[in-house]
């Protein structure tokens, strides 16, 4: 049975002191007067605001939530949630109007998954039947793939499509919240973590891609030791990730394999295990292959390596030894 937070555990009082030192620092250097975050209403963005409001004072964070029709229904209602957990205000902007002036609604893929929760779903897994892999897998390579087949090209057309939206709503709201920060002198901070790094799960040039992401050393599965250690409200702190720009679909739906096993994957790569070393954790090698091939693909977005100021692998002097 894997058991990723035993293999993967971190001394979550030290990881919290040095994030915390980090932006105490971070601040003075850049005379900055504070912080600002894009809240979503998931579990990454609420840690790194609890922490930023542990290390500043809740006068130096300010808190920001955008949305438009895609998001889920309980995304604001979990980030206007954990802002009054935190004691802040929390600015919420609609983006929809620009969105709409933008044209990302107007294509029949759009229409389509505005339908129901239920057949996005649906899609997402005919597409990994017909294709026996992940739509996520086909946003790294960037050539397409010429297919024959009616079906597959309308499908892969679809993808293409929602990557361009997905793009575009990513690096809108980071251009929104950098002109906001420039204006009221604070630093964005990005919430990004090790494990979204690692596979690309982010789009390059958005709010996920910032050049301050102090969880970016951390795996998946060491953010949720975070957050229960800062004990986060159970509403966010045990909910199913999801990318909350296409109803009804998560983070492990559309990558095709879950955060439990991607991050035992990519630990036993930074350490140079073998496949077969790696496969002693409770993973096949076909998921290893897989991760493995997602690392390799996206390095294409990662461009200089980050510089986070705690590191969760196992060289990084936080993790407690099962």
């Amino acid at each position: 049975m894997i058991n990723a937070e035993r293999i993967l555990r971190i001394d979550c009082q030290k990881a919290e002191e040095g994030i915390k030192g980090y932006l105490r620092r971070l601040v003075s250097h850049f005379s900055a007067e504070g912080v600002m975050i894009g809240l979503s209403g998931g579990i990454d963005s609420a840690v790194l605001a609890t922490l930023a409001v542990r290390a500043l004072g809740g006068e130096k964070v300010s808190l920001s939530y955008l949305y438009d029709r895609d998001n889920e229904r309980d995304s604001r209602e979990k980030a206007e949630h954990l802002a009054s957990w935190l004691g802040l205000k929390l600015k919420v902007t609609n983006i929809e109007p620009a969105m709409r002036q933008k044209g990302i609604y107007q294509n029949w893929v759009a229409r389509l998954t505005s339908f129901s929760p239920s057949l996005n779903q649906s899609l997402i897994k005919l597409y990994q039947k017909l294709f026996r892999n992940s739509p996520f897998f086909f946003t790294l390579i960037k050539e397409d793939k010429k297919e024959s087949d009616k079906i597959a090209r309308v499908f892969l057309s679809g993808v293409r499509t929602i990557e361009k939206s997905f793009n575009l709503r990513h690096i809108y709201r980071r251009e929104v919240l950098e002109r906001e920060a420039k204006r009221k002198s604070l630093l964005l901070l990005g919430a990004t973590n090790r494990t979204e790094y690692e596979i690309g799960w982010f789009v390059k040039g958005g709010i996920d891609d910032l050049p301050f992401s102090p969880l970016s050393g951390l795996y998946k599965t060491q953010i949720r030791q975070l957050a229960q250690h800062l004990s986060l409200p159970a509403e966010i702190k045990n909910q199913t990730p999801t990318p909350d720009m296409m109803k009804g679909i998560t983070d492990e739906l559309v990558l095709g394999i879950t955060y439990d096993k991607i991050d035992i994957i990519l630990d036993g790569i930074s350490r140079f295990l073998s496949d077969e070393e790696i496969s002693h954790f409770g993973v096949t090698r076909e998921e290893i292959s897989y991760v493995r091939t997602l690392n390799h693909l996206s390095a294409w977005k990662r461009g200089e390596p980050k510089n986070p100021p705690v590191d969760g692998s196992i060289r990084g002097g936080l993790r407690v030894l099962p």
